[in-house]
């Protein structure tokens, strides 16, 4: 006999709540407030992924944002367990210990979640952790807006009473800008952290690591040292490491001058070191190169690229603001290694002579398509190791 499990279902409760958010150039929307009821300043930003709500949010590279989805119902899957951790005792569904994003707007909040691996909804999330939402807007007009004049600052405000709009607006006025804030010493750790207890070991350098990156580190054999982000190359090189990862994050790379300076040394050595979105703008700065911010970024789970090597294409998962000037490459001794299909932009880069690589997209996904993950296999091969398959 069919034996058919109930999945569980939860109901919405911290929504139907007054919710207003206001951009620098004036532009007001209007919509339904949910999660917790504050008033937050952020670079707003949108992602036009299908899924991965959760991962999106405790992703660290969204600091100091309030994030768009574009996808139109958000919220129907609610949110998992916050607790499951794997046997390293990183944690299974999430990409950090909290929301990292300092707002959500969405077009349509489902008020009824229901999945498998449901432990409570979006907006209790956002509630227990102080995060607003709001929902009910435009939030293809949004995008169209912030693709036309690029991202640009915002003030989302969510009461249980009315909501001041000139109020509002004067705040914003006077808030700090993105572009100025200091991301670093809220995103990386402050002391080191191990994770396994392999002979071998890789060192991640958190500038705002996600946790699929230590994960997919773990899963290449190797123990992880995971240390701050001004990591000085001394201490680095005291665990005698078989190659180093330099991570993704928040902010401008021109910020990260302590990283920097280790990058430097990374490639004076000749040490095998992979850069992930940051940590790829970082290593080419350290190389000569220089950034840029672009006008809107790219966020999402379908961003194509090919692999100038073989011709291949991939689609990739990406979140980035900032990226590498593909003509300061050519004073440099690193190569294009991918390409941007739709804008032509920098998304890998390899070193002519010495080991290291890097890519500007997220070959770890989560969320996002797989194609990638071949990357961390090639972090392997720089180290030697004669396993190391793609």
């Amino acid at each position: 006999m069919l034996r058919v499990t109930e999945i569980p279902t939860k109901n919405a409760k911290h929504v139907q709540k007054f919710g207003k958010l206001v951009l620098e150039d004036g532009t007001v929307f209007d919509g339904i407030g949910f999660g917790y009821s504050t008033v937050v300043f952020g670079e707003a930003v949108f992602n036009t992924g299908m899924v991965g709500y959760t991962e999106a949010l405790t992703d660290p590279s969204y600091s100091g944002q309030i994030l768009t989805l574009t996808y139109p119902l958000v919220g129907n899957y609610g949110v998992p367990d916050i607790n499951a951790k794997d046997n390293d005792g990183i944690r299974k569904y999430f990409e950090s210990d909290k929301i990292q994003a300092r707002g959500l707007v969405v077009h349509e909040l489902s008020l009824t979640a229901s999945h498998w691996n449901l432990s409570m909804t979006l907006d209790e999330w956002l509630y227990n952790e102080k995060i607003p939402g709001i929902s009910g807007i435009d939030t293809r007009a949004l995008t169209t807006k912030l693709r036309t004049h690029g991202v640009m600052m915002a003030a989302l405000a969510v009461s249980e009473k009315e909501i001041d709009e000139q109020e509002l607006k004067k705040k914003l006025a006077s808030a700090k800008k993105y572009n100025d804030e200091e991301f670093m010493e809220s995103v990386s750790v402050k002391e080191p952290q191990v994770y396994g207890n392999d002979k071998e070991s890789v060192i991640v350098v958190d500038t705002g690591v996600k946790n699929a990156i230590l994960r997919n580190v773990r899963n290449l054999g190797y123990k992880v040292i995971r240390v701050p982000w001004n990591y000085s190359i001394e201490k680095i090189l005291s665990y005698n490491p078989k190659g180093v990862v330099i991570s993704n994050g928040p902010g401008d790379p021109i910020k990260c001058a302590k990283t920097m300076e280790t990058a430097r040394e990374l490639i004076d050595k000749n040490i095998p070191t992979l850069g992930i979105c940051l940590g790829a703008q970082i290593l080419g700065l350290a190389g000569g190169a220089t950034t840029y911010k672009l006008k809107y970024g790219h966020r999402g789970q379908n961003k194509s690229c090919i692999d100038l090597d073989n011709k291949h294409v991939y689609v990739t998962s990406q979140n980035h603001g900032y990226c590498i000037d593909p003509e300061s490459l050519k004073k440099t001794d690193f190569k294009l290694w991918f390409s941007n299909t739709d804008d032509d932009t920098v998304e890998g880069i390899r070193h002519k002579q010495k080991k290291i690589i890097a890519v500007q997209f997220h070959p770890e996904a989560s969320p996002g398509p797989f194609d990638c993950m071949f990357v961390f296999e090639e972090l392997k091969k720089l180290i030697g190791e004669e396993n190391a398959k793609r």
